[in-house]
């Protein structure tokens, strides 16, 4: 037997999860995600490094647009095979592409008027990546599957999704591939959440595999426990309305969006903030809310019980559903504090670019980061301390107090990460880490071959592996 591994993404960074497995004639990727890191932006343009055509499906773990975010480009250069992830995530998929197509039309033509008016050109094409019609042309390729029920996707070569607990339909993908009698299991650990999370159940463990594939966002450091990071956030909300000034939030669409709109229900029922405004500015954020509500199966014990009380934290006294640029524009002319929950998580792009404008050189106002931010966001350029920051195409100094609270991540931490590897109880023949910064990724294995004395590899960017 003989299986090729190759890694076309979240080598060594963050995003652009992508990893090619070949085994006789048949080739299949496991995630097709986009770069958004600034150094790694420029592979989003490349050709593909296979032809499209030439592969047999896809298998998406979630619909994070760093695992799915390439998938229309993909078709349009002509692959037309399945594309397998459980039902919220092909759903969640559907809404995110078609919201990445419309940014990067908005994008390219704002660009175009920028550097006609600076007369010079950009890096990248003044083009979108790909158009609403890329996205759409996908969707009908989507092949929604159900946890634990294996699939074939090829002769001898079946894939079961499990619960990663990462955000809403978020999977691990265990991989069984069987031929000339023998029989091989390659897991791919996708985005490993958090255990005791609200809303979603804890990570799936594993106690076998041949191969595993497993992320390193977090492995060289620990996380503060959810508790805290929420006694921080009402810390943070109430601080700022002190001091008369609005909490500003570039959240993720997907998973942290929710999450913190549960908190903010917590606390209003609890008493802990007074009753604000809360604005989802975010139409994405807005429409992924409702396949949650579509899928009460994938909730935890607690999530379901305040559901049936009907204290459901997506529709509280006062939180109102942004979806109108007009409507975005109206939330800076209103006087007193309020809370701006909008999109991107790392300020890439969307409407939270607007309300960065308006807030970063206020010092009565709060910019608070709750997830992860890659090097080369704009970001990581503000928590990373940047006394100005470039937005939109202009300079404005940074005088907002910024608070990042790290516990909201659905990342698992060091410890999380070798807990859920320690599940296996037997020595896999090689551990990969992936998807973290190249230091992290390295401390990491590290840190597992001394713990256990695996086989650990940090793959490099289009590295190959045979798997015997």
């Amino acid at each position: 037997m003989q299986i090729k591994l190759t890694f076309l993404g979240a080598a060594q960074s963050v995003t652009g999860s992508c990893y090619l497995v070949e085994t006789g004639n048949f080739r299949f990727l496991v995630d097709c995600g986009l770069y958004q890191e600034r150094e790694f932006r420029g592979r989003n343009w490349r050709p593909f490094p296979i032809p499209p055509e030439t592969l047999d499906c896809v298998l998406l773990t979630h619909a994070h647009l760093d695992h799915s975010g390439l998938v229309p480009k993909l078709v349009r250069e002509g692959f037309r095979g399945s594309i397998y992830g459980v039902a919220a995530t092909t759903e969640i998929a559907e809404i995110m592409l078609l919201d990445s197509a419309k940014i990067q039309r908005e994008d390219a033509k704002f660009k175009r008027r920028r550097h006609q008016r600076e007369r010079r050109k950009g890096p990248y094409p003044e083009i979108p990546l790909y158009t609403i019609d890329d996205a759409k042309a996908s969707f009908s390729l989507f092949s929604p599957v159900e946890y634990g029920k294996a699939i074939s996707i090829g002769r001898g070569i079946e894939a079961t999704f499990y619960d990663a607990g990462h955000v809403l339909g978020s999977s691990m993908i265990r991989v069984r591939i069987r031929q000339n009698g023998e029989d091989r299991t390659i897991l791919f650990s996708g985005d490993i959440g958090r255990s005791g999370k609200p809303i979603l159940r804890d990570p799936t463990l594993f106690e076998e595999a041949d191969y595993v594939l497993v992320e390193s966002t977090y492995g060289n450091r620990l996380l503060e426990p959810l508790e805290y990071a929420a006694d921080e956030l009402a810390d943070a909300i109430n601080t700022t309305v002190k001091s008369g000034g609005n909490i500003v939030i570039p959240s993720f669409a997907l998973e942290r969006s929710q999450e913190i709109l549960y908190c903010l229900n917590k606390f209003l029922i609890e008493g802990r903030i007074p009753h604000l405004l809360v604005f989802i500015d975010s139409p994405m954020a807005i429409n992924i809310t409702r396949v949650f509500k579509h899928h009460p199966e994938l909730f935890d014990k607690e999530m379901i019980k305040l559901m049936r009380q009907k204290k459901s934290p997506f529709d509280f006294r006062g939180l109102s559903l942004v979806r109108t640029a007009g409507e975005s524009k109206a939330i800076n002319r209103i006087k007193g504090t309020v809370i701006i929950i909008a999109g991107s998580g790392m300020c890439t792009g969307g409407r939270i670019k607007h309300h960065l404008v308006t807030n970063i050189s206020r010092k009565a106002s709060t910019i608070l980061f709750v997830g992860y931010q890659a090097v080369g966001t704009l970001g990581r350029e503000i928590v990373g301390g940047a006394k100005k920051v470039r937005i939109l195409g202009r300079h404005y100094p940074v005088r907002a107090r910024v608070v990042q609270i790290n516990g909201f991540s659905a990342h698992a931490d060091r410890d999380e990460l070798i807990k859920w590897l320690s599940s296996l109880r037997k020595s896999p023949r090689r551990l990969f880490v992936t998807h973290g910064e190249s230091s992290t990724s390295q401390h990491f294995a590290a840190l597992v071959r001394d713990k256990t004395g695996w086989e650990v590899a940090v793959p490099e960017y289009q590295e190959e592996f045979l798997l015997d």
